[in-house]
């Protein structure tokens, strides 16, 4: 898992020439994977903060381009709120982290629809891959947990990186 997010950057750099916020956000992407390796809560917490610098950057990244539609950003939003609630009773001290960095992953999701379809899908199946995760840290694993979640991560690398890379020229910003 960890030699993904390095060989989408190498290839993302080797197409664009340049580094961007995209590219931050893969290197981020890389930490957060090397720190999951590591069981236990501290490296689940160092990793989600990993992997909040990656929605971050990917969130600078899509603004720049074009803002998203009001209607995935209100969509995106009920589904933070909705999947939050489920959750809330059983995260315990994971509360608070899991609130932050799902509002950061919704916003980053709902900002791909700016871009493109491709990013727009690669944002979506990263919310589904961390909600997945977060599932699985109330204590309940659902059959193909790990198959699920490492498709699903990969897929959304993939989609953000080439569709990043092959996205339309921006619009201007009203």
């Amino acid at each position: 898992k960890p030699l993904l997010a390095p060989l989408l950057l190498g290839w993302l750099l080797a197409v664009r020439r340049r580094w961007d916020p995209v590219a931050t956000g893969l290197v981020c992407a890389t930490a957060g994977d090397v720190a999951l390796l590591v069981p236990g809560t501290t490296a689940f917490l160092i990793g989600m903060g990993c992997f909040l610098g990656t929605q971050a950057a990917f969130l600078v990244a899509f603004l720049r381009h074009r803002r998203p539609p009001a209607g995935a950003v209100a969509g995106y939003l009920t589904l933070w709120a909705a999947g939050n609630a489920l959750l809330w009773g059983r995260l315990g001290d994971l509360r608070l982290p899991v609130l932050g960095y799902s509002l950061a992953l919704s916003l980053m999701a709902a900002a791909g629809w700016g871009v493109s379809r491709r990013v727009a899908a690669g944002g979506a199946l990263f919310l589904l891959s961390d909600l997945l995760i977060g599932i699985e840290a109330t204590g309940v694993r659902l059959p193909g947990h790990g198959l699920w979640v490492m498709t699903t991560y990969l897929a959304a690398l993939l989609l953000i990186t080439t569709g990043w890379a092959g996205r339309p020229a921006p619009t201007a910003v009203r």
